[in-house]
């Protein structure tokens, strides 16, 4: 617990900044960084479940769709649209080399494939979101209309939103579930999860969302965060159930040992690789807050 909890005090300083000041030359190569560590973990898994897997063109399109992702409009849409493909045809010409056993094909194709989509395309998302709009908005800490103390893009303010959704959701139901959970969630997958803990991290993300939009979030209405919200927060859980699903096929306990306390780095990014591209997908039906 105690090596858990250093780990996370040392670590938020510089996310929270990452998230919210950064430029984008420090924002982009910090997302493809951690693109590249979590396939690194991903592939690993599919290895010691015996899948022959491809990690440099993994890494290789996990790092680009971020590049393309930073471009603006319809040209990043486009061009992502276009790296998926040559990836895809990329992949499954190269598994037709000789020394691959043809049993091994299929899999060897899908779970790189799957990778480049779970990890790569899931995170590059968080690129638009942080960057979809450059109107600066200001919040004052004692209301005054001259004592503008912090300065944030719209994008950077819906990353926030993001983090603060999962990280509350992720407290809460370690809190409650590790004492009080009794009803088993999705006992198959994940053993230790349980309805209450998972209930508690719902109700932990909306009141996080609640407060951050009634007394620091501006752009839009309570209500509308607090849907966006839950659907962030069920998203997210569903994504610690698929990395849990993942890791018990490996016969592993964690995805790594990278973060003391935690485990790997993908055990910690599981719900963000299903909230990233749900939030990106509310802002793509809602259209972004000017």
């Amino acid at each position: 617990m105690l090596k858990r909890t250093l780990t996370a005090l040392l670590l938020i300083p510089p996310v929270v900044y990452l998230i919210g000041w950064s430029p984008k030359w420090l924002f982009l190569p910090a997302v493809a960084a951690a693109v590249v560590l979590a396939l690194r973990e991903y592939f690993a898994l599919c290895r010691a479940m015996g899948y022959k897997v491809f990690p440099w063109i993994g890494y290789g399109a996990g790092t680009a769709l971020c590049v393309v992702q930073a471009l603006p409009g319809n040209l990043g849409r486009s061009l992502v649209t276009s790296l998926l493909v040559v990836c895809l045809l990329l992949i499954s010409t190269l598994a037709l080399r000789r020394s691959m056993d043809l049993k091994e094909y299929l899999v060897a194709v899908s779970a790189t494939i799957f990778g480049v989509l779970y990890i790569g395309l899931a995170l590059s998302f968080l690129v638009p979101i942080r960057f979809t709009t450059e109107v600066l908005w200001y919040h004052s800490i004692f209301g005054g209309e001259g004592d503008h103390w912090l300065a944030l893009s719209v994008g950077s303010g819906l990353l926030l939103l993001l983090f603060l959704v999962i990280w509350a959701g992720d407290i809460c139901a370690y809190l409650v579930g590790r004492p009080l959970g009794r009803t088993p969630f999705f006992a198959r997958i994940s053993p230790r999860k349980t309805w209450e803990g998972a209930l508690a991290g719902l109700a932990g993300s909306l009141l996080a969302a609640w407060a951050f939009a009634h007394w620091f979030w501006k752009t839009a209405d309570v209500k509308v965060i607090i849907l966006i919200a839950a659907w962030v927060a069920v998203a997210g859980q569903v994504g610690d159930l698929v990395e849990s699903a993942i890791k018990r096929g490996a016969n592993q306990k964690d995805s790594g040992t990278l973060l003391p306390g935690h485990g790997g780095f993908l055990d910690r990014i599981d719900s963000l690789l299903f909230a990233a591209p749900a939030l990106w997908l509310a802002l793509f039906i809602l259209g972004p807050w000017e």
